[in-house]
């Protein structure tokens, strides 16, 4: 991956060279992906499915050929299964909420996992509310591994569904998600995977996984904001009732009654993100000629080289360290507020995210405020890290002569 596709990464922050180290809140857009959508708006514009002109036919096959072109790159079984969402959050509520409705009762249980982001745990609250159900969580240990033992144990003729995430947005732990639907389907309950950390890490197939459902977002792929993805199995999708209503997801109307289109399209309701499927298509399209193998090897080289640079360096408490983990670091430097650092990093020219990063109980369990997140992409490279140890240094002796 060549760092010249990405315009943006070329330029400097409060007089330093930008280091951008805050891929896992989102990558930046090649050049490819930009030039996809500046295409779409200059030459094909149009609403889809509803047009029999020339525009609409164009932007219609490019929507539908993105569509595809998602199958493809996750190796689901049908186009259809394919629904386009505004990201991994909207994917995650719409299965929430449809999945909710046509299966939860009093009583039952949804299982996640204690790492989960927000977006993982907030819309399965919301819909255990509506329907009388039970949240229950799946812990992990001190290096941020799930606990399988406890997992497996969790498991009852109660447990309705199962969602987890792939990877930590946190602790970097790529989660056993294999073995968890194995486990779960031996008792037949489905499972929905967060990817949102995944797809640009991993090579993921929903044969190999055979998960039910799988969401994940765009932006965090190297393509635009505003478009995500949402595979889910075709069996469940049917059963499922619409999440919104309106446009597209229609087969008939009238004031009695409405009838549902069929799949992918009546989980669609209104105007899509047709630029940003567009660009997503061109992302796939990116990320598959770079290699999802060589950008997977060359992000694990960048996490092992400022893992070891950090730990020379001393006074580092890493959180996050099991042994299988995707290229995010989650750091304090003792006696300095995450926060502090992060205004520091950002004036030498380094972009790294601090806080809780959307994961406040990890936050609670481990008894701290936040922490300082390094995430890399493909386009990251050894020269970044030498700027970012350089740059933690300068911020340790600045709070050692403070102090």
């Amino acid at each position: 991956m060549n760092k010249s596709d990405f315009k943006i990464l070329c330029q400097s922050a409060h007089g330093y060279p930008l280091v951008y180290l805050d891929n896992a809140a989102t990558t930046q857009k090649p050049e490819p992906v930009i030039e996809a959508m500046e295409h779409y708006y200059r030459e094909t514009n149009s609403n889809i499915h509803r047009g029999v002109h020339y525009l609409s036919q164009k932007a219609t096959d490019a929507f539908e050929q993105a569509r595809a072109r998602v199958r493809d790159f996750i190796g689901a079984t049908h186009v259809h299964e394919i629904i386009f969402t505004r990201g991994t959050t909207e994917a995650i509520n719409l299965v929430a909420y449809s999945f909710g409705k046509a299966f939860l009762q009093q009583g039952d249980e949804i299982l996640i996992s204690e790492m989960e982001h927000h977006a993982n745990i907030v819309p399965w609250q919301m819909t255990c509310e509506t329907h009388g159900a039970h949240l229950k969580v799946i812990p992990f240990d001190e290096q941020g591994t799930l606990c399988m033992d406890t997992f497996e144990k969790m498991l009852s003729p109660r447990t309705k569904l199962v969602a987890v995430t792939h990877v930590s947005n946190t602790l970097g732990t790529i989660n056993p998600v294999r073995q968890i639907i194995e486990k779960a389907h031996q008792h037949h309950i489905p499972v929905l995977i967060d990817g949102a950390q995944a797809v640009s890490h991993l090579s993921v197939n929903m044969q190999d996984l055979n998960c039910d459902f799988y969401c994940f977002s765009g932006h965090k792929m190297y393509a635009p904001m505003g478009i995500g993805v949402l595979y889910g199995k075709e069996k469940w999708l049917s059963l499922m009732p619409p999440y919104q209503g309106g446009g597209e997801m229609i087969e008939n109307v009238t004031f009695s009654k409405t009838t549902y289109n069929d799949l992918p399209f009546k989980f669609e309701a209104g105007t899509p993100a047709v630029a940003e499927a567009i660009g997503l298509h061109a992302a796939i399209d990116y990320i598959e000629q770079c290699g999802i193998e060589k950008i997977a090897t060359h992000e694990q080289m960048l996490l092992q080289a400022v893992t070891e640079k950090l730990k020379a360096i001393g006074d580092i408490q890493f959180f996050g360290t099991a042994p299988d983990k995707a290229a995010i670091l989650s750091f304090l430097i003792k006696g300095i507020h995450p926060y502090d650092t992060g205004i520091i990093l950002d004036q030498l020219g380094i972009a790294v995210r601090t806080g809780h990063h959307c994961t406040q109980p990890i936050m609670d369990k481990l008894g701290i405020p936040g922490t300082v997140r390094v995430s890399f992409a493909g386009y990251n490279t050894l020269e970044d890290v030498e700027t970012f140890i350089k740059a933690v240094l300068k911020v340790k002796s600045m709070f050692t002569t403070v102090h």
